[in-house]
Parts: C-alpha cells; structure tokens; sequence
C-alpha cells in the first residue's frame, strides 16, 4: 500500500493559543502522529512560523502563522489503544467542564507517550474527544501514581493554572499514601531540600541535598498498622518525586515503590497479590472563575490492602 500526503497546512494562531509552546501546539493539530515524528520535522526546520524556524519551546503569539508540511498517511498510524483501556479512563473522568477536566489517574498509566510508552492519559483523552479544541496536560502524575490529574481545556485556564503550581500557595495538594512501617508520632513536617541526579543507565533518581531546592511536605497519620501506616500528605512545594523522597529520608518509605521503597516490604506485598505503589493523589484545590476542590476516590486495590493491613494488626 502507498503512502499518500496531505499538503501542506498553513494556520494562523489565535488567541486561544496565543503563549502555547510550538511544539504542544503541533500535538494537538497532529493528532495520532507520533511524538518522535513531530520532533524530527521541527528538527530538519520544515516546519516555519512566519517563514523562519523555531525552536519546539518556542511560544507562540497571536496572529504567527505556522507551516506545518504535508504528513503522510502512514505517519498518522493510530496509536492503537485498546477499547477498554479507553473506556476505563472514560470511566475515571470526575470532573468535565468547559475550562478542565479533572480525572482519577489509574495506577499504571503514563500521562503521556515517549520514550517506550506508546500512549498515555493525554492521547486516550484526545481519542476521546475528538472534537475537543485543546486538552493539555496541567501539571504530571508519575505513571505508579494514582489520583487527581488536571486537563485544561483552554490556553487562559492552562496559564492560570501554570502559575498557580509554581506558587506554594496556589494549589492545595494533598496526597494519601501506604508507608512501609509503624510512623512513629503523629504530624511531622519534613523540610528537607531535594536534587536530581543520574545513575548508570539513565536513569533519573532524586536525592536529599542542602544543596537541592526548597522542598516542604507536612505528613497526617491517618491509620497505624503494625506494618505500615496509611498517611495524607500536604505538599507546600511540587518537586520530582517529593513525597517518595521524602518518605524514604524519614525511613518510611512508600509500599511498593520500585525506586526509593524496601524490597522486602514490597516483596512481601507482591507476594500477596498488591504489586502497585500505593501513593494517590487524593484531592486538589485550586481557582479559576471559580474555586474547584476535587477529590479522587481510592480504589478497589488500596482499599482492599487496608483490610488486609488492619486484620494483620
């Protein structure tokens, strides 16, 4: 079967999109090609605004005019998500309107595609709604992570709440979380600043470090057990992997985490049944033309380990 292309697509930016970097701005008018192909046409410069090239963080202004050059059909390969997995996000949608969509991320799901990940959260939705005009992610939830994941559904709502999560007062985030063993007392705020390194292969771990950022988190019990404890956790500051940094510094580190966990607390829950990790993003508050305060059920799973927990003590 032969390729066919389309021709080259010339659009003028309006204000919608006006302050929204190139290369988001080409996801979403190029829905179902992949990420890497995107890249590579920004990349060799075939793709111009006001006939010059431009960098994939480039922000763009009312009014620019972008080519976008001919895709070929074999370009546009579906990105092939399974009916169920589409319906089970349908299912965790919580809230819809026509600024946001708040939703209750599964455990086990990217919030994006790239590196390896075929699809995340933001292509199913767009699966989903088709004839949406723009859905952007907010703000990211590890793919272990579950809970309250904020879509914006227009450029002024994305920017506002852009700068609310870089303000320590703009969200109110609170997280729930199974910890690997007996939390000894009850609140404890843990200042403890944090910085990213790199291991062999790549791979990205964050570590405790006065020379790190500023990172806050303020730890509520909420039940003890005689091997865990299940805690809520208000986040002052939103640093890469806080909360499980943290937890592991304070030597309760998060069940079933593969990164900063105990292997052998989360063996002994792999070994009954409970393989994710049991970090939840539990509810999130925050303003646009109004206050929206949204919270995320737990789950059958992390409901279910809490009984296995609490007959155990």
């Amino acid at each position: 079967m032969s390729d066919t292309c389309q021709k080259a697509q010339f659009i003028e930016v309006t204000a919608s999109h006006a302050g929204q970097r190139l290369d988001n701005f080409l996801l979403n008018q190029l829905k179902g090609v992949p990420r890497s192909h995107i890249y590579r046409i920004l990349r060799s410069g075939e793709v111009r605004v006001n006939k010059g090239r431009k960098k994939p963080n480039y922000r763009l202004m009312e009014s620019d005019r972008v080519r976008i050059p001919p895709i070929r059909v074999s370009d546009r390969k579906p990105p092939g998500i399974p009916d169920a997995v589409i319906r089970k996000l349908e299912q965790s949608i919580l809230f819809e309107d026509p600024h946001v969509m708040i939703i209750n991320k599964p455990a086990g799901v990217a919030v994006h595609s790239g590196s390896g990940i075929a699809y995340g959260v933001i292509e199913i939705l767009r699966q989903l709604r088709p004839e949406a005009e723009m859905l952007e992610l907010v703000h990211r939830l590890d793919k272990d992570t579950s809970g309250c994941l904020v879509i914006a559904r227009d450029r002024p709502s994305l920017m506002q709440l852009h700068d609310q999560f870089r303000s320590e007062d703009g969200i109110d985030k609170h997280y729930h979380a199974i910890l690997a063993g007996r939390w000894a007392g009850g609140e404890k705020l843990i200042d403890a600043p944090l910085i990213k390194n790199s291991l062999k292969g790549g791979e990205r771990m964050v570590t405790v470090d006065p020379s790190g950022k500023e990172a806050r988190s303020l730890f509520t019990p909420i039940d003890y057990f005689d091997q865990a404890t299940h805690i809520d956790i208000k986040l002052f500051t939103g640093r890469t992997h806080q909360i499980r940094v943290h937890a592991a510094h304070a030597g309760y580190p998060v069940a079933g985490d593969p990164k900063y966990g105990d292997p052998e607390f989360n063996q002994q829950l792999r070994s009954q049944g409970f393989k994710r990790m049991y970090l939840h993003a539990y509810t999130l508050g925050f303003k646009l033309d109004k206050e929206y305060k949204i919270t995320a059920p737990l789950d059958e799973d992390w409901q279910e380990l809490l009984k296995v927990l609490s007959h155990q003590s």
